[in-house]
């Protein structure tokens, strides 16, 4: 669990190429595209995600999660990379059809039980070259390493604190690889960033 409870959840979208590709969307440019999901959104490992009566296409996203350690404001990669407590799996829940009707993703992002968040691995990581997986019912259906993002870890870190600060105990994910899909209740999920953080979460 985390502690202290993040003051903001930043989220960084369409970071990997070929999920942009699978949505229709491609990789910005030259700038990280990045929301806000509400700290209301947080769940832990075993507590069930609730799908809500407004959206008919809910779809999960494992991503890699960051948790900050230091204050970031105006910060180099290097300050950014620096600043990292730990790694820790994320599943970025999305109800897709309210995000493609909305031309934002507040309400797509931000129901309860949208952010599943696994326990905190505590240390150093290789930035560069972290794998995440996530399997629905034992079937993987997303597999996907940092070095595949558009924009790297450090990068997006050091690009968000030029616009807001980063505080500790604040919570970043990375964005998703390729295969999200839907979950239908009676499904389990799981995200497991390899060699750092599980989370197994029932779906109801």
């Amino acid at each position: 669990m985390l502690s202290p409870r993040p003051s903001k959840i930043v989220c960084i979208g369409r970071n990997y190429a070929d999920h942009a590709k699978e949505l229709g969307n491609t990789v910005p440019d030259a700038e990280p595209l990045f929301f806000l999901k509400p700290p209301s959104s947080l769940i832990w490992n075993g507590d069930a995600i609730v799908l809500p009566s407004q959206s008919q296409q809910v779809e999960h996203e494992g991503e890699i999660g960051v948790i900050i350690g230091a204050t970031l404001r105006n910060a180099s990669e290097a300050d950014a990379a620096g600043a990292i407590r730990g790694i820790v799996a994320v599943n970025d829940v999305t109800a897709r059809d309210l995000q493609k009707k909305d031309s934002q993703w507040t309400r797509a992002k931000g129901f309860d039980t949208f952010c599943a968040v696994g326990e905190v691995h505590f240390g150093s990581a290789d930035l560069g070259n972290i794998e995440v997986i996530t399997r629905v019912n034992g079937v993987e259906k997303q597999r996907g390493n940092s070095n595949q993002m558009a924009f790297s870890i450090p990068f997006c870190l050091s690009y968000i604190s030029k616009i807001m600060t980063l505080e500790p105990g604040d919570l970043v994910a990375t964005g998703t690889p390729a295969g999200v899909g839907r979950l239908s209740s009676g499904d389990v999920v799981e995200v497991e960033v390899v060699g750092f953080s599980k989370l197994r979460n029932p779906v109801r």
